[in-house]
């Protein structure tokens, strides 16, 4: 059950492990982008997010780099 689980659920470790960035970048990317899905859940230990809703944002922005956002002009 428990690998079922780990493999539906991510928390801010693994998705910074996904995109090569912080666990503070990933604060940042759910703050920053209005579409950045959000948490299933609010544990004592943080927020955690379903694999498949946080793998469809990611490809919706392929152009995304691991730095900050661009403001738009």
């Amino acid at each position: 059950m428990v690998s079922v689980v780990q493999d539906e659920l991510m928390g801010p470790a693994e998705i910074a492990q996904l995109l090569g960035v912080t666990q503070g970048r990933v604060s940042q990317l759910a703050r920053d982008y209005d579409d950045f899905p959000a948490p299933v859940a609010e544990l004592a230990i943080g927020r955690v997010w379903k694999r498949s809703d946080v793998e469809a944002w990611v490809a919706r922005h392929p152009d995304r780099r691991p730095g900050r956002r661009r403001k738009e002009t």
